[in-house]
């Protein structure tokens, strides 16, 4: 379907229109009770959207265009296992690696919960056999790291959750490649014990070129130090579904965990692809973060529109994207160990919905996808923050804070807290040129200094912000978070008209990368455009 053709959309171009030089300031003086009217809690993390330019109308507004575009229709079919990825001819259902309970998961007629739980069971006990210490590399010693080695999804997800929950992590020490260049490889190394290192391969078609190419160098670090071939069964297991490809590397299949068509890279560290995940905070903290997904999940299938927090947050972004010209959005967490999650919304984001055709292959003719980017929030502060504030561009914010987290220092926390709050105030209200006069006149600056300065100490504020309060970074709210992110993001696809879950822009790179590596190695490869035969020519040069 075309969003732009139905009246909610004509509806929110004209308000669009309409709202034209209202400033939030004159809303918040205008309505005491507008950050309790716009704010909402659900599965532990209180969203406050009153710093946004909207009123009333502007919600109806975007809700009936939910309305107008079923919606309610296209999530039935996603959690429905329906094959919503059309391109692909797959069901879409990262939702069932968390789901509760027992009700039955059908693609095509078959209930898919027993698979998945066999495989999340078989996971938990190697996982066990490794933090207990019974499995043993190939000199009898213990294990004490582990490298996943994957790119893309089976590099981002788990890396950003260990990252996020290493206050609870209670086992190996976990590390990630997944750069082709091979100092990130040989950096990671440097200082492990191959006797004590395990490594995880994570590639669904144990054939992706960045990820073999890193995990066969790996295996002659490993064979090197061991004597033996013999020694990768004790030191490699594969997250894939090549079992032929996984038992040539000189993997036992026994230790290869598999998963499914219908888990896409970007939505499966819920998956065997967690391994890592389970390796660091155990089968219980697993379970955790799973359910703390799936109480999302049921708040986005159950809660009405208005209050629905994966719901607000896609119209609102839709409300920038399309009707006011925002074509980039920050995401920033102020808790450190959150450092990666911007890197993991990116990819979510950016490779489902940066598309220029909806899912019946017409072009489209309105803005999809913004550019997600983003920084942990006190050093963003100090480097892009001027441009939030005093640029050309309005960039829309999403501030992200969890309350509690264990290991933090109470003095800094107060800090943490006081600039993540200033931070979205400052970008609401601004500063006006009489105030900044008001308070450099109180300083005996004098008046032509003053005249001269104005321009620039004047903040236009009006720049808009989400804010997300978790009650805490455990487990289960953190699960709470990432399935808020992917079903904003399905929801914004659903409306946009688009396969929000094939990504075949990224394969032509993957095409030609092919091609050259084939003409630097001399066994071939085709001709390519000047520039690119240019730069070959110089690189054989050297």
């Amino acid at each position: 379907m075309n969003p732009s053709t139905t009246l909610a959309w004509a509806r929110l171009a004209e308000h669009a229109d309409s709202q034209q030089g209202i400033h939030l300031r004159e809303l918040f003086a205008a309505d005491p009770a507008r950050a309790e009217r716009f704010s909402t809690k659900a599965c532990g993390i209180l969203l406050d959207y009153s710093k946004n330019r909207i009123n009333d109308d502007t919600l109806r507004h975007l809700i009936a265009l939910a309305d107008e575009c079923d919606l309610r229709t296209h999530m039935f079919a996603m959690f429905e296992g329906c094959s919503i990825n059309t391109t692909e001819h797959r069901a879409v259902l990262h939702t069932a690696l968390r789901a509760q309970g027992n009700v039955p998961v059908l693609v095509d007629g078959q209930d898919v919960l027993p698979g998945i739980r066999a495989v999340r069971a078989q996971t938990y006990a190697f996982a066990e056999r490794v933090r207990s210490g019974e499995w043993k590399g190939f000199s009898g010693e213990t294990i004490t790291d582990v490298v996943n080695i994957g790119i893309g999804g089976s590099d981002l997800g788990p890396l950003m959750v260990c990252e996020a929950l290493k206050p609870y992590a209670s086992g190996p020490r976990l590390h990630f490649v997944s750069n082709v260049d091979s100092l990130h490889l040989t950096q990671a190394l440097a200082d492990l014990d191959p006797a004590r290192t395990l490594f995880i391969i994570a590639s669904k078609t144990f054939t992706t070129v960045e990820t073999l190419t890193n995990a066969r160098s790996a295996r002659a670090w490993l064979v090197k130090a061991a004597g033996s071939e013999a020694a990768v069964a004790k030191h490699f297991v594969a997250v894939s579904t090549n079992a032929a490809k996984v038992a040539e590397f000189g993997i036992d299949t026994t230790n290869m965990f598999g998963f499914w068509d219908w888990v896409g890279g970007r939505y499966s560290l819920w998956s065997a692809i967690g391994l890592s995940i389970i390796l660091s905070i155990g089968a219980k903290g697993f379970d955790e973060l799973l359910a703390g997904a799936a109480d999302m999940d049921q708040h986005f299938r159950t809660a009405p529109l208005a209050e629905n927090l994966p719901v607000l947050l896609a119209l609102l972004g839709i409300w920038y994207v399309d009707f006011l010209g925002c074509s980039s959005h920050a995401v920033i967490p102020y808790n450190q160990t959150l450092h990666r999650l911007p890197a993991f919304l990116q990819q979510l984001d950016m490779e489902s919905n940066g598309k220029r055709v909806r899912a019946d292959g017409e072009a489209v003719s309105y803005a999809t996808g913004p550019v997600i980017w983003g920084e942990p929030g006190t050093n963003g502060q100090h480097a892009f923050f001027q441009l939030i504030h005093q640029g050309t561009a309005v960039i829309p914010v999403d501030f992200i804070l969890a309350l509690s987290q264990p290991g933090q220092l109470p003095e800094h926390r107060v800090s943490q807290i006081a600039n993540c709050l200033a931070q979205s105030a400052a970008l609401m209200q601004g500063k006006a040129g009489d105030e900044v006069r008001a308070e450099m006149s109180a300083k005996g600056i004098p008046e032509e200094e003053i005249a001269a300065l104005i321009p620039h100490r004047t903040f236009p504020g009006n720049r808009p912000s989400n804010t997300l309060l978790l009650d805490d970074l455990s487990p289960r709210s953190l699960g709470a978070l990432l399935a808020l992110y992917e079903q904003k993001v399905f929801v914004q696809g659903s409306i946009w008209g688009l396969n929000s879950f094939d990504q075949w822009g990224v394969e032509l790179g993957k095409q030609l990368a092919s091609g050259i590596e084939q003409r630097l190695t001399g066994t071939g490869g085709p001709g390519y455009d000047a520039s690119t035969e240019a730069l070959l020519g110089y690189i054989g040069g050297k």
